[in-house]
């Protein structure tokens, strides 16, 4: 499985939302109301999924999958 397929499904189940509804370009924020305390929970699911730290404000509510899916890369070292 593709980094980019991990982090959309780590998307999906953290934030119980459908497939469709994930919008790769969109900011969690506009696209799926995402608010601080869900994304507190997607940034530790990833940190222990990929076995990375992430920094305070790397991920935000406002930050798009696409752009979770580049960290994903450039901490593991993939990019």
């Amino acid at each position: 499985m593709s980094v980019e397929q991990e982090v959309q499904q780590i998307i999906i189940q953290t934030l119980n939302v459908l497939p469709e509804e994930l919008k790769i370009d969109e900011r969690l924020y506009d696209s799926l109301g995402v608010d601080s305390t869900e994304m507190v929970e997607l940034v530790i699911v990833l940190e222990k999924k990929f076995g990375i730290t992430i920094e305070d404000k790397q991920i935000t509510k406002f930050s798009s999958p696409r752009e979770i899916i580049m960290l994903m890369e450039q901490k593991r070292g993939t990019a």
